[in-house]
């Protein structure tokens, strides 16, 4: 099988090893264990690589590069134009010689496949749309064209949409999935929290707006001044570490939260079993395997309704749903942090729904989707 990959995700070459965005390729891996050939059609970049990248594993794999677009400023956007035509022909001559067409979405790169594609209704497809496909959500113009015609079963066919949760009325190409970090191997029973002593609280991710990291910080210093015994400890780093770094600095919170770097899995993953909560407070999410991951060893999440996390923590069974406000968010965690029965249940049951979707389990269902 010739197994063509579409995305918009940046690439790097060195050598004769092919490298980009490690959560995104240890994924692609598992897809490529199962197909002969493939070909990677994607932005190239000429960036260092760095330890979040992560090499392709396939002894019959060409990279095929092609423009890197956006729509951000007048100038990316006429530069953007410009570029179209030579994409658009490179995305259509693959196509053709492919025996299965993946594509990645949402993205420039995904949108423009996702027109392309509609002129082979023959091909075998997939598409892993890796946002928010909650149909009620506020997404931008290009995120809900492409969402338009994934699920168009007029203008796409063949073609099987994976999406993160479980949603009404959707067309027969649409299939709930997920994404997974740890295998079969790796299942414990999560270590028991002491709800009495000081209660770890875990930040992981990039330190951006969008994930709102200071907002978790003004919440663990609401409930320090509560007289809650509470610590943050903040793996990522971002366009906000300064601001936020200076932010504990000037409230002298040094000794409730600290900012710990980019740390690597197994770093993260000795983390998580002690942690107690792990916050993520996203404007926007597509499946957050941290949250995944932390529930796997039984930390409980505190989080913001957005995307399919209502279906992860079972609308507030398995965490804590809140609103991105500092007073009703700290108000809510701080009404369960003496509810020491409520949250050891909590952490069991975030455990026992996040072991069961194991990597060995998402190779199983990767194979059936092709065949």
């Amino acid at each position: 099988m010739k197994f063509l990959i579409i995305t918009h995700v940046k690439h790097k070459l060195k050598v004769e090893a092919i490298s980009a965005y490690a959560p995104y390729v240890r994924e692609m891996n598992i897809w490529l264990k199962h197909v002969d050939d493939v070909i990677i059609l994607a932005p190239k970049t000429c960036d260092a690589i760095d330890s979040l990248d992560l090499n392709y594993q396939h002894n019959k794999i060409q990279f095929k590069p092609i423009k890197h677009i956006q729509f951000t400023s007048l100038k990316t956007i006429v530069s953007s134009l410009f570029k179209l035509p030579s994409i658009l022909i490179s995305i259509y001559k693959e196509i053709k010689k492919a025996d299965h067409i993946h594509l990645r979405c949402p993205g420039n790169i995904g949108l423009l496949a996702c027109i392309v594609q509609i002129f082979f209704p023959k091909k075998i497809k997939t598409a892993k749309y890796a946002g928010n496909w909650d149909p009620k959500s506020k997404q931008p113009l290009s995120y809900r064209l492409q969402k338009w015609i994934l699920s168009n079963t007029s203008l796409t066919k063949n073609m099987t949409v994976l999406v993160y949760g479980q949603w009404e009325n959707q067309t027969k190409n649409i299939k709930s999935f997920f994404t997974a970090s740890y295998f079969d191997s790796e299942k414990k029973k999560p270590e028991i929290r002491s709800f009495s002593q000081t209660l770890k609280f875990a930040f992981v991710g990039s330190l951006v707006s969008g994930k709102r990291p200071l907002l978790a910080i003004k919440i663990i210093e609401s409930l320090y001044k509560k007289g809650h015994n509470v610590r943050l400890d903040l793996y990522g780093a971002g366009d906000l570490e300064e601001e936020l770094q200076q932010y504990i600095l000037d409230n002298n919170l040094g000794h409730i939260a600290m900012l710990q770097g980019n740390k690597g899995q197994q770093v993260l993953k000795e983390a998580l079993k002690k942690t107690h909560f792990v916050v993520l407070l996203s404007k926007s999410e597509g499946w957050p395997k941290a949250v995944a991951e932390a529930m796997f060893y039984g930390a409980i999440p505190i989080s913001t309704s957005i995307s399919c996390i209502p279906f992860m923590l079972d609308h507030g069974k398995r965490g804590l749903l809140v609103e991105p406000n500092l007073k009703t968010a700290t108000d809510k965690v701080a009404s369960y942090l003496n509810k020491v029965e409520v949250l050891e249940e909590m952490s069991k049951l975030a455990s026992k729904w996040s072991q069961k979707y194991t990597l060995d389990v998402f190779e199983t269902e990767i194979a059936k989707l092709l065949g």
